[in-house]
C-alpha cells in the first residue's frame, strides 16, 4: 500500500487525535472513502494504542487490564484503509495546508520519527481535552490526573507499590499511608472512587493481612460545588451519594483545595487530608497547543470555536469534534458538553458530511440529542437518567438494567469500530475467558 503523502489527485483527510470521536471518524472515513479510492485518510497521534476514555478509572483500580482492551492504531489502521502517523502536533500553517509533528522517542532517548509535516485538504481536530488544574499549587508535582492510559497505569502501578509497600515494613500503617484522595466528583472521580474501594479490598484480601482494610484503607472524595455529580439531575446525585456513604467512602463538598503536598490536600477552610495518593480530576480543558494555533479562534480554555457545522470560525477546512471543539447551538445558552456521547455524535456526523463538502454539497448543521447520564460504582451498582424515552421527562434507572446501558455504551464504541460481527464474537470470547482470568490486575 502506498504512503498516502505521495499519492496524488485525491482528497486528504487528516485527523488529529486518536480518541473516541477520532478513531471513529477516520475508521468510518477509511471504509467509506479510503476503501473505495475516494479519498486519502490519515490519523495523527502521539499514542500507539487507543483505549476508551471512561475506561480510564478501571485501569487505575486494576479492575480491567489495558492490554486486553486497547486496539493498535497501525493495525486498525491497516484494517480499514487508513494511515497512522504517530506524533504529537505542535504547529498549523494554513497557507501551506499542513500540520507540523514533532519527533517521537522510545524509551531510551532515541529518536523513532523525525519532525515532519503532514499536508491535508480537509483536516479535523480531534484531540480531546486534559485536565484542569486552576493554577492550584502542588497538583503537577504530587497528583495524578487520568487523561491517558499511561497516566491511569502509573496510578495503579504506585497504588500497588504502596500496599506491598505497607505490608513489608518493620513498623506499623502510618496514618494516612494507604489514604487515597480524588479531588472532583465528576462522573471519573465518583466513579474511580467506587471502583478503588472494591479493589483496594481485594488486593488486601490476596495475602496482605498485615494491612486493616477498615482500619488502614481510606478514600476521600472532594469536591468543590454544593453535591457531587453537579453536572446531572439531582435526584441521581442523592442515589449516587447515599451508595458512596453506605460503602464507606468520604464525600466532602464544599470544599476547594488550595494546596496539593507530598503528603495529602490542604483545604480553603484550613483542613488537612493526609494522603499517599492522589488524583486530580476536577475540570477540564483542550490542550494549550491549541491556544490561538493558526490564528484560529479559541475560548479560554484553548477550545476551538466552531460554526453549527463543526467548521471553526476563521477557517471552513478545519473542523473540530468532541471535547476540543466548542459549540453553542441556537437557542442554547451553554456549549455541547464534553461527554463521550456528544464526540460520538460529532464523529458519525462529520462521516456524512465530510463527503457533503468534498462533493461541493452544503452541510447540514450539526444537533446534539442528550440521552441522559449513567454513573457506574463498579460491582456495588450502576445508577443513570435515561432521556428521550418518554416526551419531555427523563427516567431514572439502576441496577442491572442501569449496569446493562452501560456497558452497553462500550459496545456502541466498539461497534463503530470493529462492525457488529467482532463486537459479539469479541464479547463471546470475553465471557468465556474472564473466570480463568485474575479479578484484579496486581501488577
Amino acid at each position: 500500500m502506498v504512503p498516502a503523502e505521495s499519492q496524488a489527485g485525491l482528497h486528504r483527510i487528516v485527523v488529529v487525535g486518536g480518541g473516541a470521536a477520532g478513531l471513529q471518524l477516520a475508521t468510518q472515513l477509511g471504509d467509506s472513502l479510503g476503501r473505495k479510492g475516494k479519498a486519502h485518510v490519515t490519523l495523527v497521534d502521539r499514542a500507539r494504542t487507543h483505549i476508551w476514555k471512561p475506561l480510564l478509572h478501571e485501569v487505575a483500580a486494576g479492575s480491567l487490564d489495558v492490554g486486553h482492551h486497547a486496539v493498535d492504531y497501525l493495525h486498525h489502521a491497516h484494517e480499514h484503509q487508513f494511515r497512522y502517523r504517530i506524533g504529537e502536533m505542535v504547529g498549523l500553517d494554513r497557507a501551506a495546508r499542513t500540520i507540523q509533528l514533532a519527533a517521537s522517542h522510545d524509551a531510551e532517548g532515541r529518536e523513532v520519527t523525525p519532525e515532519r509535516a503532514v499536508p491535508y485538504d480537509t483536516l479535523v481536530m480531534a484531540v480531546g481535552s486534559t485536565t484542569n488544574d486552576f493554577g492550584t499549587p502542588g497538583v503537577a508535582e504530587h497528583a495524578i490526573a487520568l487523561d491517558t492510559q499511561n497516566q491511569a497505569v502509573r496510578f495503579h502501578q504506585r497504588l500497588v507499590n504502596a500496599m506491598l509497600r505497607a505490608h513489608t515494613q518493620t513498623g506499623p500503617v502510618r496514618p494516612g499511608q494507604l489514604h487515597v484522595t480524588v479531588i472532583g466528583a465528576g462522573a471519573t472521580g465518583t466513579e474511580l472512587a467506587a471502583e478503588l474501594h472494591r479493589t483496594l479490598r481485594h488486593v488486601v484480601s490476596t495475602g496482605l493481612d498485615r494491612i486493616d482494610p477498615d482500619k488502614d484503607l481510606k478514600i476521600t472524595l472532594v469536591e468543590a460545588a454544593d453535591r457531587i455529580l453537579p453536572a446531572v439531575p439531582h435526584r441521581l446525585s442523592a442515589e449516587v451519594m447515599a451508595l458512596l456513604t453506605k460503602i464507606g467512602v468520604e464525600v466532602r463538598v464544599r470544599a476547594r483545595v488550595t494546596e496539593v503536598r507530598a503528603d495529602g490536600v490542604a483545604l480553603a477552610d484550613g483542613a488537612f487530608i493526609p494522603s499517599e495518593l492522589v488524583v486530580w480530576a476536577a475540570g477540564v480543558k483542550a490542550p494549550p497547543f491549541l491556544k490561538e494555533i493558526g490564528g484560529l479562534e479559541t475560548t479560554r480554555t484553548n477550545q476551538l470555536v466552531v460554526t453549527p457545522t463543526l467548521q471553526t470560525t476563521r477557517d471552513p477546512d478545519i473542523f473540530a469534534i468532541g471535547d476540543c471543539a466548542y459549540l453553542v447551538e441556537a437557542g442554547s445558552d451553554t456549549p455541547v458538553p464534553p461527554r463521550a456521547q456528544a464526540a460520538h455524535q460529532q464523529a458519525s456526523y462529520l462521516v456524512k458530511q465530510i463527503p457533503a463538502k468534498i462533493d461541493g454539497r452544503p452541510l447540514i448543521p450539526f444537533k446534539y440529542r442528550d440521552f441522559g447520564s449513567l454513573v457506574s460504582l463498579g460491582e456495588y451498582s450502576t445508577v443513570g437518567s435515561l432521556m428521550g424515552f418518554i416526551q419531555g421527562k427523563n427516567m431514572f434507572i439502576a441496577g442491572l438494567f442501569a449496569r446493562l446501558m452501560y456497558r452497553s455504551l462500550y459496545k456502541m464504541h466498539q461497534r463503530a469500530l470493529h462492525g457488529t460481527f467482532k463486537t459479539a464474537l469479541d464479547a463471546v470470547a470475553r465471557a468465556l475467558t474472564r473466570r480463568t482470568e485474575p479479578r484484579i490486575k496486581l501488577h
